[in-house]
């Protein structure tokens, strides 16, 4: 006879999750039921059960679930807080490409990417979409670091036929080889780590190009990333490539990486037309809000409510290095404020987002990309951090949403007691 050991534990605290965009789920000073590695339940008493299983008490400390990283970029860690002075393709070509362009040289890569994934790792993010470089074998050595460490990442080797530096410039036919070379040796390699197909943006990927991974996204059912309308020189580029074209959005869908093959993942969306928005909505695209990399850039102002109001699918991104930290509970905070501006300095019809509805984004918004991940409804993936919030002293005494938005404004992720992935403890791999 078979025997399956199921693993069973609960966490004992203050929880408290997002079921919806408009309002917290507040458990005080109850258990949080994890069975193989999914949530279970949250009870104020255990039932006879689960009477016997372990018990991790972390009275009086919040529980709340991982945060989601949709948008980064791994090889730019190394320089965030430079360059904030640029607009985004003079950034690219000054800072990110050259840049990028060391990632051929292994024992620099590994240097680099030790630090990015550190860092990750001691942070709130228990997931994140991450774009690596060109290098194949660079990228393959991001996956391996992040696979120790048991964080849930999406990485993507970065493909550019076109309007880029020669040493990071790649011949069509090469870039689809080298890529179905690195699917075939990583799609069933990890356990923690999934590939994804990563074109970096229009201006840089031939419609050959891309039509090539359409071909790869439909084979290998793989995900795929890219940046959509970020900048106004950016999108009247893509016009003067692709004519033909109403919308930057189209130039994706002539090319068949727009959300017909597969989940496709968008970052910025700043500009994006009435008619973009609704090819969004159509073909399920998801959109990575990264508010502090489109201020830094001077990129603009996202209509995130206007995609919230449409019922679109929306995440959060820290988009470093253009973006200058990996702290979600700060691109929360972020995501606020830009939105208050649009609404007094731009369109009073966008009323700004609420703490609650920043909070969705960056767990279960942002988490849909990946399945049932950031909440803690039954059957979700037991994604979870426990915030010591003790530590931001306060006089008085605090509702649990009180605790949280000062935990969202204040920490930037210090705090940490605990951080759990898929119900293993993160912080025991250090």
């Amino acid at each position: 006879m078979l025997y399956i050991k199921i693993e069973r534990f609960a966490l004992k605290g203050d929880i408290i999750y997002s079921e919806t965009q408009e309002k917290f789920t507040c458990n005080e000073d109850s258990f949080l039921v994890c069975v193989d590695g999914r949530v279970e339940g949250i009870y104020k008493v255990l039932p006879d059960c689960f009477i016997n299983i372990p018990v991790k008490d972390y009275t009086g400390k919040l529980i709340i679930p991982g945060l989601i990283d949709m948008h980064t970029h791994g090889p730019q860690y190394s320089f965030r807080g430079l360059g904030m002075d640029l607009e985004l393709i003079d950034w690219l070509n000054k800072n990110t490409f050259p840049e990028e362009g060391k990632f051929s040289d292994a024992v620099y890569a590994q240097k680099a990417y030790s630090i990015f994934v550190k860092e990750l790792v001691k942070g709130a993010t228990t997931r994140a979409c991450i774009y690596a470089t060109v290098h194949m074998e660079a990228t393959k050595l991001l996956m391996d670091l992040l696979e120790l460490t048991g964080l849930k990442c999406m990485v993507g080797k970065v493909n550019m036929d076109r309007n880029c530096p020669d040493y990071l410039k790649e011949d069509m036919q090469e870039s689809i080889a080298n890529t179905r070379e690195w699917l075939q040796e990583t799609l069933h390699s990890y356990k923690n780590i999934v590939p994804i197909l990563t074109p970096r943006f229009f201006p840089s990927c031939s419609e050959s190009l891309l039509k090539e991974l359409a071909v790869l996204q439909k084979e290998f059912n793989l995900p795929l990333q890219s940046h959509l309308s970020e900048n106004k020189s950016e999108i009247e580029w893509v016009k003067e490539l692709c004519p033909d074209t109403n919308n930057y959005g189209e130039a994706y869908e002539l090319g068949g990486v727009f959300g017909k093959n597969g989940p496709v993942v968008m970052a910025h969306c700043v500009h994006s037309p009435a008619e973009e928005v609704m090819l969004m909505k159509d073909n399920g695209v998801f959109i990575a809000h990264c508010p502090e990399s489109n201020t830094n850039l001077s990129s603009g102002i996202a209509p995130v409510r206007t995609y919230l109001d449409h019922k679109m699918k929306v995440g959060l991104g820290t988009d470093m290095a253009a973006g200058s930290s990996n702290s979600i509970f700060k691109t929360m905070v972020m995501a606020v404020q830009v939105s208050k501006l649009r609404w007094r300095l731009v369109d009073g019809n966008l009323k700004p987002l609420t703490i609650e509805e920043a909070f969705y984004l960056g767990t279960k918004g942002g988490g849909a990309f990946f399945g049932k991940v950031g909440s803690f409804e039954k059957d979700y993936e037991f994604d979870a951090l426990v915030m010591d919030d003790d530590k931001i002293e306060h006089p008085g005494l605090l509702t649990l949403p009180q605790r949280l938005e000062r935990v969202i404004y204040l920490s930037e992720g210090r705090h940490i007691a605990a951080k759990f992935v898929a119900g293993k403890n993160i912080f025991a791999f250090d």
